[in-house]
C-alpha cells in the first residue's frame, strides 16, 4: 500500500501511522535500513503532529480571547443614580 505524503495526512492519520511505526520498530524484525527509514518518518510525523496541535491551541486561545473581549464589551457598569431617580 502506498503511503500518503506526510503533509497530506490528517492529525488522526499521522498518529495512527506513528503508532504503527512504533510497533514495527519495537518488534525488532526490520533491517537497519528499514528501521532508520521508519524512524525518520516517525520523527517527521511527530513534528507535524506537534505543529498541528500548537496551531489548534493557538486558534482556541484566539477564540477564547475574542469571547472574553465580547463579554467585557457587553457588560455595562451599574449606575445607582438612575435607580434613585425612579
Amino acid at each position: 500500500m502506498a503511503r500518503k505524503k506526510i503533509e497530506n495526512l490528517s492529525f488522526e492519520e499521522s498518529l495512527s501511522e506513528l503508532e504503527t511505526i512504533v510497533q514495527n520498530l519495537e518488534q525488532g524484525e526490520l533491517s537497519l535500513e528499514e528501521s532508520m527509514s521508519l524512524f525518520e518518518r516517525g520523527l517527521t510525523l511527530s513534528q507535524l503532529s506537534q505543529h498541528k496541535l500548537q496551531d489548534a491551541e493557538q486558534k482556541i486561545q484566539i477564540l477564547m480571547d475574542k469571547n472574553d473581549e465580547n463579554a467585557e464589551q457587553s457588560l455595562a457598569p451599574f449606575d445607582l443614580t438612575q435607580e434613585n431617580d425612579l
